[in-house]
């Protein structure tokens, strides 16, 4: 039996994961040891997503396997050998703001974790496809440099700009703020790709923009529209950080993305690198996000404005998916902005209602 090891399983993306590939026939492993608990606290806990996974998913096994613990990893892999043919690797720190707090712990996780789950594959599964969901924090505040004019709700570019439908993969990673978070990001990216191009592996790290889907467990500090849609349902005050709340994102539903895992699964290329969101298909500024939410929820949002910009973060940016796109021309996109919001809302809207108004909620 084909065998899929899944990092951060119990997460927006990795639980996507396990659902497809166990769904495709394969026997489903998961690491996950809900670490976003410590990073994000109890809101943020994946503990609910793994249980209905153990419950619904019936060729599904997952393990509380922290990816610091190398000798942990490669007992597994060992224990596996040739019948893992997949390996995505989903888990991470994904927050700037934590990693700033706790650089060696986010570099641990972010490099060092991605490192072990390389070394561990190459060692006892060297045939499998590797799949590493970066981050589009690699290209660090280099975006910000792009000629952008202000618009009444969100920055944009030229329309006769090279990047005018997005950013491609030749942007350099080079020469820019990264935040500490990203740092660690491109220390595992690179790595990813060397692990294709030394040792012949067959590796692809997916540069995404904003992740998302209903299944996230969206807090504070990560998964903006998650946590945008869920605070204005809640009433829950929400602060806007600089740039005017005019800065765009892409984002791209856990569903289209796995969709996109799964191409290269069955295609796999060696070393590759692929910039991976909504590109101009699925974005939105924060202004416009909130417009969304308010009127999908019918509730006005509580928020406020900071006008304090973070360290590397992004004031515009848009994915350029020519070359995924052109190496798997039968994947495309599915869902929007407004239907990535609509579907978290008619999926969590009773439970968030609930919590609003002090109801006990079950996990």
């Amino acid at each position: 039996m084909a065998i899929a090891i899944i990092t951060g399983a119990a997460g927006l993306i990795g639980s996507e994961a396990v659902k497809h590939f166990a769904e495709q026939g394969m026997d489903v492993i998961g690491i996950d040891n809900n670490m976003r608990s410590v990073f994000f606290g109890e809101e943020a806990s994946t503990l609910w997503m793994g249980n209905h996974l153990r419950k619904s998913v019936t060729n599904y096994r997952q393990h509380s396997i922290d990816i610091r613990d190398r000798e942990a990893v490669f007992d597994l892999f060992r224990r596996y050998g040739d019948e893992i043919k997949l390996v995505v690797h989903t888990a991470a720190q994904p927050s700037h703001d934590w990693a700033a707090r706790e650089p060696l712990t986010d570099f641990g996780v972010n490099a060092l974790g991605t490192l072990t789950m390389l070394e561990a594959t190459r060692l006892h599964s060297p045939d499998a496809v590797f799949i590493f969901t970066s981050t589009n924090k690699v290209y660090g505040d280099t975006p910000n440099k792009l000629p952008l004019v202000e618009m009444p709700t969100r920055w944009e570019i030229a329309p006769d700009h090279a990047y005018s439908i997005g950013i491609d993969e030749n942007m350099s990673i080079d020469h820019s703020t990264h935040s500490v978070f990203g740092a660690s990001k491109v220390s595992a990216d690179v790595m990813v790709q060397e692990y294709g191009r030394y040792f012949g592996m067959q590796t692809a790290a997916f540069r995404g923009g904003c992740l998302t889907g209903p299944a996230h467990s969206g807090t504070k500090l990560h998964g903006f529209l998650a946590y945008l849609i869920k605070c204005t349902v809640n009433r829950t005050p929400y602060q806007v950080i600089g740039y005017g709340g005019k800065q765009v994102r892409d984002n791209i539903h856990s569903y289209d993305l796995i969709q996109a895992f799964d191409a290269f699964y069955k295609k796999p290329r060696v070393g590759e690198v692929y910039n991976i969101g909504g590109g101009r298909f699925s974005n939105c500024s924060m202004i416009e996000a909130i417009a969304l939410c308010e009127e999908i929820a019918d509730e006005p949002l509580q928020q406020s404005y900071l006008d304090t910009n973070r360290i590397g973060d992004h004031q515009w940016y848009i994915s350029d998916l020519t070359k995924f796109k052109s190496h798997y021309p039968e994947w495309k996109l599915t869902y929007d902005v407004k239907a990535i919001l609509q579907e978290s809302y008619s999926l969590n809207a009773d439970r968030w209602m609930k919590e609003r108004n002090g109801m006990q909620v079950a996990a």
